[in-house]
């Protein structure tokens, strides 16, 4: 029998033809033996403009559904994920070499459900920056990125891009959230309130910077919205921190 990591994409149309480069890093993943991979595309929407650059290839599944931005496309394609773990990755980020290898090591260590790796942001010019707050390799306890993110003005010292989780614990959760932006975030804040993560240090995605993502977008940084996601997201934390028989150890 064969095990499976199930990798889930949105994707809209400005970022369709980066999915040639996410399929290659894909497809240089050596996974242990008794594990393949899964890919699960979900357009969020429904237009001709994606389906052109899906790769033909048996592992990938696309879908297609309402606009209803980047959460609502993952939460959807989990109805499609036959893995035991489900691995994030952006339509135009790339993984790098090892990157579920290193995933399904990490969590073999007790209590672990979730984890998440170094980034390097792929600039324009190609050039790649790191990131200077990267906590050290090893688990990651119970509320600590939560600590962090709301005492550092909102800004976690883990990347959600990054994120590799038990497919039961995000299913529990109810997926991600049902926010315009910092849906990934408001994910990551809850796993890390009720279960243990892990980092690894080794660089695990190629994070890409161009105009049209939607982290460069006007919208993205509106103060006023800005302030509400993160409102929920930590109030949505927190009271997750507090329920009682909501701490999840494997």
């Amino acid at each position: 029998m064969t095990n499976i990591v199930t990798v889930i994409t949105a994707v809209h149309g400005p970022s369709a033809p980066f999915l040639a480069d996410a399929y290659k890093s894909l497809l240089e993943q050596a996974l242990p033996e008794g594990w393949a991979w899964q890919w699960v595309i979900q357009e969020d929407g429904e237009t001709d403009d994606v389906a052109p650059h899906v790769p033909a290839d048996s592992r990938v599944s696309f879908g297609q559904g309402r606009h209803g931005r980047a959460g609502v496309a993952r939460t959807l394609a989990l109805s499609r994920a036959e893995g035991e773990f489900v691995k994030v990755l952006d339509a135009d980020d790339m993984l790098t070499p090892g990157t579920l290898a290193r995933d399904l090591a990490a969590l073999q260590h007790a209590g672990v459900c979730w984890t998440t790796s170094r980034v390097l942001d792929l600039l324009p010019d190609g050039s790649m920056v790191g990131f200077d707050q990267d906590p050290p390799e090893g688990p990651i306890e119970r509320g600590a990125v939560l600590d962090h993110w709301s005492t550092h003005n909102f800004r976690a010292q883990v990347h959600p891009a990054t994120l590799f989780v038990r497919r039961d614990v995000l299913l529990a959760l109810g997926g991600w959230m049902a926010l315009p932006a910092s849906e990934d975030t408001g994910l990551l804040m809850a796993l890390d309130a009720v279960s243990r993560g892990w980092f690894t240090a080794e660089t695990g995605l190629l994070y890409r910077k161009w105009p049209g993502q939607s982290t460069s977008q006007a919208a993205h940084t509106d103060k006023g919205e800005w302030a509400a996601r993160m409102a929920v997201v930590e109030a949505r934390a927190r009271a997750l921190a507090k329920l009682p028989g909501w701490r999840i150890d494997v």
